[in-house]
C-alpha cells in the first residue's frame, strides 16, 4: 500500500473478529513506532504489548471509553520517559503504528492516555515506573468490517496560504 493509500485509508474500528494477530505483525507495528520522528533524538517511548484475554478484559473495565478491548485480540500501549516532548514523540510513534496496521489490514482504534484519570491504575497494572508517561493505548484486531474515515471538512476549509 502506497503512504497516501494508508493515510486516506485509516479510520477507527472497534470490532474486531476473534483471530489473533500473529506476533510478527505486532513486532513490526512496534518497529513503526519507534521509527516515528523524536525531538533531540531522545527517542523516550516504551511498548507494551498486550495479548492476553484476562488482560484485555481488565483493560476495557478500567478505561470507560475502551470497552471495545474485550473484542480486540491485542493492545499495544505506548509509555514515553518524562521528557520535554514526550507527548509528541509518543503521538508521532502513535500515529506510525496506526499507519503500519492500515497497511497491514489490520483494524485498529487510538485510545487516548496522558492526562486521563485511569492513568495511574492502567500503569500500575502493566508494572510501568513512575518516570514513564502512559500516551496511548492501540486496539488491534482483524476488522469484522471496514472502517470509513470520517472526516467533515474539505481540504479547501482547512488550508490557507501564508496566513490564516
Amino acid at each position: 500500500m502506497e503512504t497516501f493509500d494508508a493515510i486516506a485509508k485509516r479510520a477507527s474500528v472497534r470490532d474486531y473478529m476473534n483471530q489473533p494477530v500473529p506476533k510478527n505483525l505486532l513486532e513490526s507495528l512496534v518497529d513503526a513506532g519507534r521509527r516515528a520522528p523524536t525531538a533531540r533524538a531522545v527517542e523516550p517511548w516504551e511498548f507494551v504489548v498486550i495479548t492476553e484475554r484476562s488482560m484485555l478484559d481488565t483493560l476495557a473495565g478500567i478505561i470507560s471509553t475502551g470497552v471495545f478491548l474485550k473484542q480486540a485480540t491485542a493492545c499495544i500501549v505506548v509509555f514515553c520517559k518524562d521528557t520535554k516532548y514526550y507527548l509528541e514523540d509518543g503521538c508521532a510513534a502513535t500515529e506510525n503504528i496506526l499507519l503500519a496496521a492500515t497497511d497491514l489490514n489490520l483494524g485498529t482504534c487510538w485510545i487516548a492516555g496522558d492526562k486521563k484519570e485511569y492513568c495511574a491504575e492502567v500503569s500500575k497494572l502493566l508494572g510501568a515506573p513512575e518516570h514513564l508517561k502512559l500516551i496511548s493505548l492501540i486496539s488491534v484486531g482483524w476488522a469484522t468490517r471496514e472502517g470509513k474515515q470520517r472526516k467533515n471538512r474539505t481540504l479547501e476549509e482547512v488550508l490557507h496560504w501564508e496566513k490564516i
